[in-house]
């Protein structure tokens, strides 16, 4: 069996990697000239750690900018594209539909062929999918991965639950056989509709974002009560309830990054399409806003002797180069625009961030931020 992935980005060539390492025979696709030839070359640049190392060592991935090319050779086809989010905070599945369309317009024989949708779309959507391709004797599959940017492969190794939407067939027989041979554990595998595990996906994350959220109103409360050397041991408290449950629940930067913020505001805005009038999300992100302006206040209010604040790092997660809705960045700006002079230390993000920022080693004194 041959597995194709179609979108060969962050998380696209770390699971064609670990397909390949499992003893699979992949072909992968980008749009990306340059990027494809870094991948045939290995000699591509990237923050994942063990990526390089993996592609040096790979024997039977092969990398195109044909999607045909993928289509043609593999009998099931991951599509890892993005999908942006929308004004409505719907997601934008424009690329997952001209994927669709590459396949109506294969002249290969696509009966017993798969697709299976590893990017975040909105409920309902790979229904639609289907009906598109089910007259070409295709099913479609439902599976997104839950990872971190900084650790994909390790997040794909070790994942808590592999969520699979589809039907009960041979395919979903060999979904499961190709994760007891990528992960390091056995896989706790939830399996039901493609629409309530697109559902399941969001869900799982506003949930996420909401615990966050929590955590640091909790913060809050006691840093304002005068008992701010105790959030973690409290936090600790809390979450060794097993009905709360400890991951995820540390006082810190409000939630960003490519996934959490998009997926609440997804969430919310199928809820409202379905005539729910669902706050949960519009206030777990208000709330949000709200703790970046308190964290300013809170610094400020410390840094008696006005001195130039300096972070290790200004990415969404240490170790990346990723700034997408980054609560860390958006406080530098923030101290930036109050006058103060700010040094970072990680200079990976230079080239995208403010250029008040320092990435110099400070020979002055520094109030150090680090939550």
């Amino acid at each position: 069996m041959k597995i194709g992935v179609i979108g060969a980005g962050r998380l696209g060539i770390c699971f064609a990697l670990l397909c390949e390492q499992a003893g699979y025979e992949v072909v992968v696709s980008d749009c990306r000239e340059d990027y494809v030839k870094g991948l045939q070359n290995n000699t591509i640049q990237t923050n994942e750690p063990e990526v390089q190392r993996m592609l040096l060592e790979s024997t039977n991935l092969t990398a195109t900018t044909s999607n045909q090319e993928v289509i043609e050779a593999c009998d099931i086809i991951y599509t890892l594209v993005a999908t942006p989010s929308l004004p409505d905070g719907s997601y934008d599945v424009s690329s997952v539909w001209q994927v669709v369309d590459d396949f109506k317009k294969s002249t290969s024989k696509l009966n017993g062929k798969s697709l299976v949708v590893g990017c975040t779309t909105n409920p309902g959507d790979c229904n639609r999918f289907a009906e598109q391709l089910e007259f070409f004797g295709m099913e479609v599959f439902y599976n997104p991965e839950f990872i971190a940017q900084g650790s994909i492969v390790r997040d794909l190794r070790r994942a808590d639950m592999v969520l699979i939407g589809g039907n009960n067939s041979l395919v979903y027989a060999d979904l499961c056989e190709l994760y007891h041979k990528i992960q390091e554990t056995e896989p706790k595998i939830s399996f039901m509709s493609t629409t309530s595990a697109e559902m399941v996906k969001l869900a799982v994350n506003c949930f996420l974002t909401t615990k966050i959220s929590y955590a640091n109103m909790v913060g809050e409360v006691m840093t304002l009560a005068g008992l701010g050397d105790e959030i973690d041991l409290a936090l600790q408290a809390i979450g060794a309830d097993t009905r709360v449950g400890g991951k995820y629940l540390k006082y810190g930067y409000g939630y960003g990054g490519p996934c959490l913020p998009r997926d609440n505001r997804a969430f919310a805005a199928y809820a409202e399409k379905l005539g729910l009038q669902y706050n949960l999300g519009a206030t777990t992100d208000n709330f949000n806003d709200e703790h970046a302006r308190f964290l300013v206040n809170y610094f400020v209010s410390k840094n008696v002797e006005k001195l130039p604040f300096g972070f290790q790092s200004v990415a969404y997660k240490r170790g990346t180069d990723i700034l997408t809705e980054s609560q860390q960045y958006r406080l530098c700006k923030d101290l930036l625009d109050l006058g103060y002079k700010v040094y970072v230390m990680e200079d990976q993000i230079k080239s995208q961030v403010d250029e008040r920022i320092s990435f110099e080693t400070p020979e002055e004194a520094v109030y150090w931020i680090d939550l």
